[in-house]
Order: structure tokens, then C-alpha cells, then sequence
């Protein structure tokens, strides 16, 4: 299939250049303003108690909305919420509000309403007070838009503001990605060309995986928007799209504008190296998109929109990007034919040969970690499972005003709310009882005071609403949502309740840690669809059993030495000053994103099938593949730095995480452990059994000797 494909890229390689530039074209135009329909949902576990419970209280009460947004007021030294003229001003942003915005506003109450000593703080009795406001819409998407419209119609003369709450937490999020796709495209992009330019030692060679990841980018955009026909998605899935996309995309070119460079000065005719570069670097890459996409899949396992929209999202900028790199990028390879070196430095543009690789760096790396493997292997393994040790005693949280850099509006109103009013967090926990007359209610509520101790804010659950149709809610605060609410949700679920009457425990805490459980009791089938799909595509691509289970053991070391690396920044705090961020509990969910790239064995295959013993295969792979994935490494790490600019803490987990990971791959993991566990193991690399050889000569994606 390979063959073909590149005899085609060659043949009608203006008419596929053509084609496919239009269609992106196309898919750009239709996904302009995808951005503006970003939601900010999908972060709770769709089949849990706690949502289930949140459901039944918005469908008897309607949608909470008096935590949509919070209006913070705080009074200068001398003055009062109560002087006149503070107290004329804010009943005049009262009505202008009212006035100006009511179809995108609803349910304004704050101190001036009722001058209720519960909404005053501060020193002197009233130095700050607050106002709530409900956000109209049926959509996150549709309140998003309704807040960004009266986010700053909330100002009193003469006073402090500062906005709290759902929507503007929501707001900065949703701010913060788009902040940081645009970073990624208008920095990283050049900064990749540089990097390829001294790579390539030529312009145009540099152009073309820039090229590659702008077409992904464009084409993704309009893919996205065709998404958002069907369902939600998240704001936070552009962002990953981008990063993935990008990198992805310009990685797939380097590899295969190396590749072609390579054959082209080995002599062989431009027909020849794009053949040869679609049915080697081209196979490898389909072989890497199909783990990757396998892995984006197995994010539709949890019951997490936002994680389900990440993954179509992702899953269509790798398939762009792939598709791409087989079609469009070896068309232009072959019009291109030689000039692919024209407009460069002699100094860097020198394409080297087979022997001049043989006798590379990364040839003698190889051989100096085969010489005694033991001694390689032992101590690299040992400090992966240092680094796995901090992630031991990690905890996880969720979405919280701590995931925005510390000086955030957002974040600094939330935190000083919180510290002036923690009886009236926006945050609580919430108990909904159906079946339930006054006399039961009232003891529910005592028994959850107990239950709750002292971890309450307030110390007792009060009604929020009426009853309506035999069904109650009541709720209070968490003095520490992060340390308490496992335990003080598991109190109140162990409560016994009268026969017919039923309690939900829900809330904000409730929704985030049974987001956390339901992706953690799901992770072993995600681990156990990976492992079992990521052997079988290797067995298909290599024809050994040992190397699917090589591969699959180095790659579990990375990751969870990655997840130690973070828990010692994100969780400790350990260097988190110098990166400004704040310690704090890890988002689970991030982490199940964070997926590793590999190559090396695909040349080790090639020299194997050319009949090299083992050692000369692994030398080879090492010799051919070390200079490209330092160069796709550092071009990842590049593009994925971007991110770790963000403002917020969730891309910068992803980020760094990455950072680690390709680091810990292309270094230490590639080139030393990878070579010296394979000359441990000898020729038992290749082995399968009879049954399997006869399987992988069927169907095997085999390597064509070149």
C-alpha cells in the first residue's frame, strides 16, 4: 500500500498538491470564529450520584444561578457600604443593569437590597459586601457569551469590584486558551523554522514541516467546527488540538524530509527516494498516528465531556496530520526533486550518507551503551523508579480558581471572597432529599452536621429553597475542599435514610471528586485498551512478541517517572516560585492525556530485514534515527514550551509534562536504555511463536529491504 501511495504522490503530485491545499483552504474558512463556540462544561462524571442529584434540583428549582457571578465591593479607608452617596451609585449599577442587560442578566441581590448583615465583611463593620448575579442561557456556551457581554457593567464610583464566581473562572479559562493557541502559532511556528533551517541547513527543507503544521492547524479548525454540530466542546480541547496538531504534524515532516534528504544522497532518483520515503518514514508514521489516535480513543471511555470532545478534536488533527505527511508532503518532495537543499548554508545543507551515519555520534552511543549493558540498563531503571516515587503520594483535585496564575482577577476575587464570606462559599456542598416532611428534614440536616464536623464552613447545612414537589436542598461550605471533601462526602453518603426517603450528595466538591473517582475506576480499561491494542500494531509492524512488551515497559517507565516529575513541581512545590505556579492537588484528567511518541524500532526493523544480527540492527536504528528524534524532541519541547507560558496550571501539567517526557524518551530512554535492554536480550527481541510468524507474514506490515 505504501509503494502505491508514493508512486501516486510522485505521478500526480501537482494535481494532489492542488487538492489538497483547496480542501484545507476550504476547512479554514469553515471553522473561522470556531473559537467563539468553545463551551466550558463536560468536567463532571455523567453517570454519578452527584450529577444526577444536580439534575434533579435544576429541574424542580431551575439552574442555581446566584454563584454565576459574584460582585465583590470593598469600601476605601473612611467609608461605608452605607454612605449615601456609595449606597445611591450602587442602586443606580442595580438599575442600569437591570435596565440594559435583563435578557443576559437575571436575579441581581446584593447589600443594598436588604442591608443583610450576612452580605457585610471587613473592618468597622462593612468594609466589604457582595452582590450575586444569575447569567442567563441554556448552554455554557450561550452564558459564557451573555457574561462577556456585561462583565464590565458591575463598577460603583467610589468603589473597589472584583467579579467571583462561576462565569468569571469560566471567562479566564476560556481567555487563557485562546491567549495560548495564538502564542503557540505566532511564536512557536518561527521558532521551529529557525531550528529546522540549522537542522536542514536550508530554507526550503526548514519551510516544509512549517508548511505541514499549518495546514494541520488550519484544516483541524474547520474539523472542530464541524464537531460542535453534534456536541460540545470544550474550550480546553482547542488548545490540546493546537499543541498536538502542531507538533505532530511538524515532527511527521522533519521525519520525512530527513528520510527523503537521506535517499537523494545515496543517489537514488527522486522517483526512488519518494517512494522510499512514503514506504518507510511514511509507514512509521502511520504506525505512530494509529497508537496515538488508539490512545485519544480510549479518552471516549470516561464519562467526561470535556475528555470525549478532547479526543475527536485530537484524533482529527493526528489523522490531518498523517494524512498530510503521506500525500501532500511527498507531492512537494517531488516537485521539489534536488532543489530540496536550494536556498541554504553549504556549512549546514551537507546531506550525509549511509557511512557517513554509521560513523556518526549516535552509531558510537549505541555501541558504548551495547558494550556492557547491564551496567547501562540497571542504574537508568532505578532512577525512573525514583522519580515514580513522589507520585505515590500524590492527591488530586478538581477545576478550581487555583488552576489560574496567582494574580488572576479571577482567581485574587474568588480567594478574597472566600477569606471575607467562608459561610457563603460558591462552592458548596449541596444536599438534595426527595420524600422527606419537616420533621425527617430537619434530623437529615443534624445528622449532616455531624457528619461534617468541623470540615464545614458554617457548621450546618441550611435550606436553599422551598420545598417543591416533596423535594429539598440544602447546603454549606468546605472549610478545605481539597483535604476534607472525600472524607465528609463519604460521611454523608453512609447515612442511613428512612424508607422512602432518598439524600444525593452533590455540590461543586461532590461533582469534582466523583469526576476524580470515575476516572480513576475507569483507568485500568483504558491501561488494559492500550496495552492490548499498542501490542498488537507492534507485533503487526515488527513480527516479535518481545519487542511489543519491551516497548510497552520502557514506555510505563517514562510516563510514571513523568508523573513523579510533576507531582514534585505541581504537588510539592519544588521549583513551582520559579515557574509561577501554585502547589496544589493534580488534576486527574490531564494526565490521562499525556501519551509518548516512538521511532527507533522502525529502523532497527529495516536493518533486521536486510538481514543484520541483532547488535549491527540496534546500532543501525540508533545510528539513523538519533539526530532526527533529538531535532523532533527539541522541536516538540519548543512548541509544547509555548503552553508552559500559560496562565493556566492545566496546560502548563500538560506542558511540562511533555517537557519531562521527551526529554527522559529522547535521551537517556533511546539511546542508552532501549540499545542496552535489547543486547541483554539478543535475538529473543525477534521471537514469536511459529503461529504468530505465520500471522505477521499474512498480515504483517511488513519492511521492504531498500
Amino acid at each position: 500500500m505504501f509503494d502505491w501511495l508514493g508512486r501516486w504522490a510522485f505521478r500526480a503530485r501537482y494535481a494532489v498538491i492542488a487538492g489538497f491545499v483547496v480542501a484545507i483552504g476550504l476547512l479554514g474558512l469553515y471553522g473561522v470564529g470556531y473559537e467563539t463556540r468553545f463551551a466550558q462544561g463536560g468536567f463532571f462524571d455523567e453517570t454519578s450520584e452527584s450529577v444526577a442529584g444536580a439534575n434533579l434540583a435544576d429541574a424542580v428549582f431551575g439552574r442555581d444561578t446566584r454563584r454565576d457571578i459574584v460582585a465583590l465591593y470593598t469600601a476605601p479607608a473612611g467609608k461605608h457600604l452605607n454612605d449615601p452617596d456609595i449606597a445611591a451609585a450602587a442602586e443606580q449599577t442595580y438599575a442600569r443593569l437591570l435596565r440594559e442587560h435583563g435578557d443576559r442578566v437575571r436575579n441581581p441581590q446584593g447589600y443594598w437590597d436588604s442591608r443583610s448583615a450576612e452580605r457585610l465583611a471587613g473592618t468597622a463593620g462593612g468594609a466589604c459586601g457582595f452582590m450575586s448575579v444569575g447569567v442567563r442561557g441554556d448552554t455554557d456556551t450561550e452564558r459564557l457569551a451573555n457574561y462577556n457581554a456585561v462583565r464590565d457593567a458591575f463598577a460603583v464610583p467610589g468603589l473597589r469590584v472584583q467579579l467571583a464566581g462561576l462565569m468569571p473562572l469560566a471567562a479566564a479559562l476560556n481567555d487563557g486558551m485562546a491567549e495560548d493557541t495564538v502564542r503557540a502559532e505566532m511564536i512557536a511556528l518561527p521558532l521551529v523554522a529557525i531550528m529546522l533551517f540549522f537542522v536542514f541547513g536550508g530554507l526550503v527543507a526548514a519551510a516544509l514541516p512549517v508548511l505541514l503544521g499549518a495546514l494541520t492547524i488550519v484544516g483541524s479548525q474547520g474539523v472542530i467546527r464541524f464537531v460542535m454540530n453534534f456536541t460540545e466542546v470544550n474550550g480546553f480541547a482547542g488548545s490540546v488540538v493546537t499543541l498536538i496538531g502542531l507538533g505532530l504534524a511538524i515532527d511527521y515532516g522533519l521525519f520525512s524530509v530527513g528520510r527523503f534528504r537521506e535517499e537523494i544522497a545515496e543517489g537514488r532518483s527522486v522517483e526512488q527516494a519518494v517512494r522510499t520515503t512514503v514506504a518507510t518514514a511514511g509507514r512509521t508514521i502511520v504506525f505512530s498516528a494509529t497508537i496515538i489516535m488508539i490512545c485519544l480513543g480510549g479518552l471516549l471511555i470516561f464519562p467526561l465531556g470535556f475528555l470525549r470532545s478532547l479526543s475527536y478534536g485530537a484524533i482529527a488533527a493526528v489523522l490531518l496530520a498523517t494524512v498530510l505527511s503521506c500525500t501532500v508532503l511527498p507531492a512537494g518532495l517531488a516537485g521539489l526533486g534536488r532543489r530540496v537543499d536550494a536556498f541554504g548554508l553549504a556549512r549546514f545543507a551537507r546531506t550525509r550518507t549511509a557511512a557517513q551515519i554509521d560513523a556518526s555520534f549516535w552509531s558510537r552511543l549505541a555501541r558504548a551503551a551495547m558494550r556492557r549493558p547491564a551496567l547501562v540498563a540497571v542504574p537508568i531503571v532505578l532512577l525512573l523508579l525514583g522519580l515514580v516515587t513522589p507520585f505515590l503520594r500524590v492527591q488530586f483535585g478538581g477545576l478550581s480558581e487555583k488552576y489560574l496564575s496567582p494574580d488572576n482577577p479571577a482567581r485574587v476575587a474568588q480567594q478574597d471572597f472566600d477569606a471575607a464570606f467562608p459561610g457563603l462559599r460558591t462552592d458548596p456542598l449541596k444536599l438534595v432529599v426527595t420524600g422527606a416532611d419537616n420533621a425527617t428534614l430537619s434530623a437529615i440536616a443534624a445528622a449532616a452536621d455531624r457528619a461534617g464536623g468541623h470540615a464545614l464552613a458554617g457548621n450546618e447545612f441550611e435550606p436553599d429553597q422551598p420545598t417543591v414537589d416533596g423535594v429539598n436542598e440544602l447546603s454549606s461550605g468546605l472549610v478545605d475542599k481539597a483535604r476534607d471533601a472525600d472524607t465528609v462526602i463519604a460521611a454523608l453518603r453512609s447515612l442511613t435514610m428512612p424508607p422512602g426517603v432518598r439524600m444525593y450528595v452533590t455540590g461543586t466538591p461532590a461533582l469534582e471528586r466523583d469526576a476524580i473517582h470515575g476516572l480513576i475506576n475507569r483507568l485500568p480499561l483504558l491501561l488494559a485498551i492500550l496495552a492490548v491494542s499498542s501490542f498488537v500494531l507492534m507485533f503487526l509492524a515488527f513480527g516479535s512478541f518481545v519487542l511489543p512488551v519491551k516497548a510497552m515497559l520502557v514506555s510505563l517507565l517514562s510516563l510514571t517517572a513523568t508523573l513523579g516529575f510533576l507531582t514534585v513541581v505541581f504537588y510539592d512545590g519544588v521549583g513551582a516560585g520559579l515557574l509561577d505556579v501554585t502547589p496544589g492537588p493534580l488534576m486527574f484528567a490531564i494526565l490521562v492525556i499525556i501519551v509518548a511518541l516512538v521511532f527507533v524500532m522502525s529502523r532497527m526493523a529495516e536493518a533486521r530485514a536486510r538481514g543484520a544480527d541483532t547488535p549491527e540492527a540496534i546500532r543501525y536504528g540508533i545510528a539513523h534515527t538519533g539526530g532526527v528524534i533529538t531535532a523532533a524532541a527539541l522541536i516538540l519541547i519548543v512548541v509544547t514550551g509555548s503552553f508552559a507560558f500559560s496562565d493556566i496550571a492545566m496546560m502548563q501539567y500538560l506542558a511540562y509534562g511533555m517537557i519531562a517526557a521527551l526529554v527522559l524518551d529522547a535521551t537517556i530512554i533511546r539511546m542508552l536504555l532501549v540499545p542496552a535492554v535489547m543486547k541483554i536480550l539478543g535475538d529473543a527481541c525477534w521471537w514469536a511463536p511459529r503461529w504468530a510468524r505465520r500471522v505477521h507474514g499474512r498480515v504483517g506490515i511488513t519492511v521492504s529491504p531498500s
